[in-house]
């Protein structure tokens, strides 16, 4: 796989054009359409370039059209509103003249807060024992179809260690309640809205699978189309994307072709630094 799909921070460093005009590229690979967190990923950079002082504290977005990874996507911003405490903006990705993606970005001056609560982290199995090298040691790894090790030895931007190996096999969880460890492949600067936006690329890895989790069945599966329909994001507290945090997903209800799943992602202490909701658009391929 091309170095250019492990390297999240020139994903992100899309190019101004024009006043509110941004320009982004996608990496060259064999997928057909855009990662959907990539397009979220640029969006938000493209928010938080217009925004001073301030970070984003939420977001919530809408896929509209599959994007062409052979073309540029453009990244036009309004700036809706700047008052004494948030600043609002959208932004739309644009290819071929029309829409494929809509967002809208809001922003938080920090302050402090009367409240401060928050969920707990479930027990899991730290990602040093979830290694492709210790995944690899156990007996189920020879098991696994091929693909399925292919995504342990894969080259991505994310790094991504699964904690329930056993969906891979068929076992169905019936909560649908799944953990994965993420973080970015590769160190990035202490810039912290570039950290948001990588962790907001990351949000849209897998987050599907737990409506799968249900069924013993995985995205992976050929006779599924799974694709993003919308997706909302909560920044709660401070956090490095390139240091590991646990995404605790769940999935509670799925019905008429869609899914909805939701995300509490922790840091390795407990802390929760964000939350995820999104609804997937899952049909069987016809045959």
């Amino acid at each position: 796989m091309s170095a250019s799909v492990t390297d999240l921070i020139s994903i992100l460093d899309i190019e101004p054009i024009e006043v509110n005009l941004f320009r982004g590229n996608s990496p060259k690979t064999a997928w057909q359409r855009v990662f959907g967190g990539q397009v979220i990923g640029q969006a938000m950079v493209a928010a938080c370039r217009t925004v001073e002082g301030r970070l984003p504290h939420s977001l919530h977005c809408y896929f509209i059209l599959p994007g062409d990874p052979h073309v540029p996507i453009i990244y036009q911003v309004e700036r809706l509103r700047d008052g004494k405490s948030y600043s609002t903006r959208r932004v739309t990705a644009i290819q071929h003249g029309n829409a494929i993606f809509s967002i809208m970005v809001s922003f938080h001056a920090e302050e402090e807060g009367a409240f401060n609560h928050q969920d707990r982290m479930p027990d899991v199995p730290p990602p040093e024992k979830l290694s492709a090298e210790e995944v690899a040691k156990q007996p189920v790894f020879k098991e696994m179809p091929e693909f399925i090790q292919r995504y342990y030895e894969m080259d991505r931007p994310i790094e991504l260690r699964p904690v329930e190996l056993g969906r891979y096999f068929g076992e169905t969880i019936d909560d649908g309640r799944i953990n994965v460890w993420i973080r970015t492949a590769a160190k990035l600067p202490d810039d912290p809205a570039l950290h948001m936006c990588a962790l907001a690329y990351a949000s849209d890895f897998s987050l599907l699978d737990a409506v799968m989790a249900r069924y013993g069945r995985t995205l992976f599966d050929s006779n599924l189309m799974p694709a993003s329909l919308d997706h909302a994001m909560w920044f709660h507290r401070p956090f490095r994307a390139d240091e590991w945090l646990l995404y605790a997903q769940d999935s509670p209800s799925a019905q008429g072709g869609r899914g909805l799943a939701r995300g509490l992602i922790f840091k390795p202490d407990g802390t929760l630094v964000a939350s995820v909701a999104q609804e997937g658009s899952i049909r069987q391929r016809r045959t």
